[in-house]
């Protein structure tokens, strides 16, 4: 389970996030890549627009359940 913790300075703030674990699979930016980039120079993901509606906070929850090592977090600051 992602900590928020340890987010990535990345992240935008709000409700999704990704923490330290990330090992850069690309599985979230494929399944919601209006919401996830990824850091080229230190190759890991993180959030760069927060859902607004509830389709994309179900991308989001999707990318999230998707993550092998579970470093998406939705438990972030509203």
């Amino acid at each position: 389970m992602a900590d928020k913790e340890n987010k990535l300075t990345e992240n935008v703030p709000g409700r999704f996030y990704v923490d330290d674990q990330c090992i850069d699979c690309d599985a979230c930016r494929e399944t919601a890549p209006e919401f996830f980039r990824r850091n080229d120079d230190r190759g890991y993901s993180y959030v760069h627009n927060q859902p607004t509606d509830d389709e994309s906070t179900e991308l989001c929850r999707e990318a999230l359940e998707g993550c092998p090592v579970e470093a998406i977090g939705e438990d972030g600051d509203e």
